[in-house]
């Protein structure tokens, strides 16, 4: 299965876009994915005064009058406040912040795109973070390795994801404590990573960064939520998972 590689640089980051196929009119097919991204930076963008999420943020524009994917992010981020009991909230910091959400999303929506146009076997990588569509190869899933968070250029678990799927993790090793429980205040540190097995990459993102904030609490919660699959790494070193990652060569300790 051949295919190419396309890159887009936004946010600070290099979001590539790995496509198992090939087409002769493959780079007309990938070519809006950069319009939508640089769309999305217009509106989402916290760094940017002139941004529709600024202007909300502050006050200059009302909710009402918001662009409507503003507000649909907004609403979806108030449903995982609510999902997490608080513990993803886009006003943690005492204003609307949705970044922690914008990037899963944005990704999905654009592999959505391609699959809409006959891209089928894809993997879209922003970060470390995986939405994966279709195989690699035939007869082969996407497999993610996962970072260790207390060994350098180590990996601590191999996870494959399901087509259709996507993996994204929160941690401490690259970004430090970057987290907080929203309902103290204080930095999350009980946990080094966390990471979540999920149908869309929006919802493993905000998974992800819940159960860091919710520290040691994090795998009961997970293991109750129907179709998501974790793996949780401890300031300690001790590595859990999920009951569904136990399957033979779904996760590989390293």
């Amino acid at each position: 299965m051949t295919g190419r590689t396309h890159v887009v640089r936004v946010w600070g980051m290099a979001i590539s876009f790995d496509v198992r196929e090939s087409r002769p009119d493959l780079d007309d097919v990938l070519a809006p994915v950069d319009t939508w991204f640089a769309f999305v930076d217009e509106v989402f963008s916290t760094y940017r005064p002139d941004s529709a999420v600024s202007r909300l943020a502050d006050g200059r524009l009302a909710f009402d009058d918001a662009p409507r994917i503003l507000r649909s992010v907004v609403e979806r981020c108030d449903r995982f406040r609510d999902e997490t009991d608080g513990y993803f909230d886009a006003r943690a910091s005492g204003s609307l912040d949705p970044t922690g959400l914008v990037k899963g999303w944005a990704v999905d929506i654009a592999s959505d795109f391609l699959v809409a146009r006959g891209i089928h076997h894809h993997a879209v990588n922003a970060g470390g973070d995986i939405r994966a569509r279709g195989c690699p190869a035939p007869g082969r899933r996407w497999r993610a390795g996962i970072a260790h968070p207390h060994v350098l250029d180590a990996v601590c678990a191999v996870v494959e994801v399901p087509d259709g799927g996507a993996i994204a993790t929160s941690g401490t090793a690259e970004r430090g404590p970057h987290v907080a429980d929203p309902h103290t205040g204080r930095p999350a540190l009980d946990l080094a990573s966390v990471t979540v097995v999920a149908p869309t990459l929006a919802t493993a993102d905000a998974y992800a960064t819940a159960a860091l904030a919710m520290g040691l609490n994090a795998p009961d919660w997970l293991a109750g939520l129907p179709g998501i699959e974790a793996v949780v790494v401890d300031a300690g070193g001790y590595i859990w998972r999920t009951a569904g990652l136990g399957a033979p060569h779904a996760l590989a300790l390293r």
